[in-house]
């Protein structure tokens, strides 16, 4: 039997930077100042290269990791022959000074449990992908390190000498490490990092219950809200599709890809999401940043941008980096930035809408709402006859593509109920005629023969994209239509155990090898949409198997032994099931408690 592969990691956050840590105790990545720089810890890529922050026992060992609950508090209990400790992992954040602290410092409190264990410290950070080592220089009760844009300082109520030297002491007492970024720790060590920690749990539990969770599958909902704010950069709003490169959507594939950027296609599901659990700071902190990438824009969207609205995202190949597991190319940056990819402007669209039909928002107090409609409306109006590259970004092709021609059409409904909500008839009148003209392109998509959508016109092929058409309410849900073509797309594209396939043609690439877990849960709610709840139920408790031991999914999955591959974790893929767990809650009559 083939063994399933997992990643063995959790992640940490405080909405400035993201930290994974492995079973084994290592930081696996860390990237610093920002979501986008080099790594510090970059182990997850190179283990030689990648340097090290560990706090491994004296010889074998097994391992436990875990949240604390309803926070992004990591635990990793280790157990060997001569004990069991704890090291408690997070990265703080609470309000003080009416703002939010969020510091560049990673707290470790190490901590026994049973007998006595000895453990060894080390703690090795590079700079520039690894073509850098940081030295350390001992202070007093700190190691500086230099190499890297700023200094770090690593402060520590440990024996800098078993830190230096690498060598295992008796762990009899908890102990802390104490990691930061571009200033010193001018603190007492331990009081500080305990009132850290207390204060950043309580921040966690208390965003938590300022949620509205849905009343279905809870515990999953929440650990997927608390990854989703932690992929958002606070200073500027955006919101990253995962905090890793390079990991590969299958072995071998050279589908390696950078995702440390803010994709637009992502823009609805994420707005949407973020509406089902009532996070509304989020929700306006994430238009501010689209506001301000629109305003600055003067030609077209791109598909993606940095996490301050850079648009040259230059794509360079680390040639010195080993990969994941040997898989070539590392790539940093992604030359995706450069295709024409049209259905973002309906995507925004339809994201702004509520700040018009909630209450919740005052619309009357925006003062650029006309500006607004004019610019995505002229948008669209120069775009909804052009080719492009698709939702998934093709390469070298490009096509008259369904879904690119469905977001059009949704968001030209968005902008006619705008419209009409700040009485503007010229712009009523502009929405209807681009209404009517996405909804030709997307009938010149269609199969009567099959009775399905294609993917894009004059294309026999299908794409789980088109489950959207459903889902935005463009095929009545309970339309034989509607279902007809569900079920086409079930038989081509949907493999074991409801796992599904963006498509199943050859691209740039060849073949995809591997399913895409977004759309099992775009599948799941098109089940539920069309009335075949039962089914979505099912589903959905299939899919969520394909977790981590942490609850933390992967962008792609293999249909033949469940694996998880691709960047991790994959925030499109948390937002995926948080709407496709309210769906269903709201079908069933919970949409809060269970």
């Amino acid at each position: 039997m083939i063994e399933r592969h997992t990643y063995q990691t959790g992640i940490i956050g405080n909405c400035a930077y993201l930290a994974h840590v492995n079973k084994n105790t290592n930081v696996d990545w860390l990237c610093w100042p920002r979501f986008d720089s080099s790594f510090v810890f970059g182990g997850l890529l190179d283990d030689t290269k990648g340097g090290e922050f560990s706090i491994r026992p004296n010889g074998e060992f097994t391992s436990n990791q875990f949240y604390l609950e309803n926070t992004n508090v990591l635990c990793t209990e280790i157990t060997n022959a001569e004990g069991k400790y704890r090291i408690t992992d997070f990265a703080p954040r609470f309000y003080q000074f009416e703002r939010y602290f969020k510091p560049l410092m990673l707290i470790r409190k190490i901590e026994p449990i049973e007998g006595n264990p000895r453990v060894v410290v080390k703690c090795k950070p590079v700079y520039n992908y690894g073509s850098i080592k940081q030295k350390g220089h001992r202070g007093s009760n700190h190691i500086e390190f230099n190499g890297a844009d700023e200094d770090m300082q690593l402060s520590t109520n440990i024996s800098l000498s078993y830190i230096e030297d690498e060598k295992f002491f008796a762990l009899n007492e908890p102990k802390y490490l104490i990691l930061t970024y571009g200033h010193e720790l001018d603190a007492p060590i331990i009081s500080t990092a305990e009132r850290f920690l207390r204060e950043t749990i309580k921040y966690w539990r208390t965003w938590i219950k300022h949620s509205t969770i849905a009343g279905f599958y809870q515990h999953m909902v929440i650990r997927s809200a608390l990854v989703l704010k932690i992929h958002q950069y606070e200073d500027t709003g955006a919101i990253i599709a995962a905090s890793t490169t390079s990991l590969p959507e299958s072995p071998g594939s050279k589908r390696n890809w950078d995702y440390r950027f803010c994709w637009m296609r992502d823009t609805y599901y994420v707005i949407t999401s973020l509406n089902h659990i009532g996070h509304f700071e989020e929700m306006e902190k994430y238009f501010g940043y689209i506001t301000d990438i629109s305003f600055r824009d003067d030609v077209r969207y791109q598909p993606l941008f940095g996490i301050a609205g850079e648009r040259i995202l230059t794509e360079r190949i680390l040639k010195n980096i080993k990969g994941y597991q040997g898989n070539k190319p590392v790539r940093v940056g992604n030359q995706a930035y450069e295709h024409i990819q049209n259905d973002i402007y309906g995507q925004v669209l339809v994201s702004m809408l509520p700040l018009y039909t909630d209450h919740r928002f005052i619309f009357r107090e925006r003062q650029d709402s006309a500006q607004w409609l004019d610019y995505l409306l002229t948008k669209i109006e120069r775009t909804i006859d052009e080719k492009d590259a698709g939702l998934w970004e093709f390469r070298n092709i490009a096509n008259t593509h369904c879904y690119t021609n469905l977001f059009q059409w949704a968001g030209a409904n968005a902008a006619l109920k705008m419209a009409k909500t700040i009485g503007n008839k010229e712009y009523e009148d502009r929405a209807t005629i681009l209404i009517n003209k996405a909804a030709k392109h997307i009938e010149d998509c269609y199969d009567p023969v099959r009775k399905v959508y294609t993917h894009a016109v004059n294309s026999p092929h299908l794409d789980a994209s088109t489950l959207q058409l459903i889902l935005m309410n463009y095929l009545d849900p309970q339309s034989q239509k509607a279902k007809d073509h569900l079920i086409a797309l079930e038989k081509e594209l949907m493999a074991e155990n409801g796992l599904f396939y963006r498509y199943l043609h050859t691209d740039d690439f060849g073949k995809p090898k591997t399913t895409f877990l977004i759309c099992a849960f775009w599948y799941i709610e098109a089940l539920a949409c069309v009335g075949r709840l039962d089914d979505a139920m099912r589903e959905f408790e299939s899919i969520i198997n394909y977790a981590n031991h942490l609850l933390l999914f992967s962008e792609d999955v293999d249909e033949k032994d469940g694996s998880q591959w691709g960047n991790f974790p994959q925030a499109y893929s948390h937002v995926g099931l948080m709407n496709a767990a309210h769906r269903i809650a709201i079908k069933l009559d919970r949409p809060v408690f269970l």
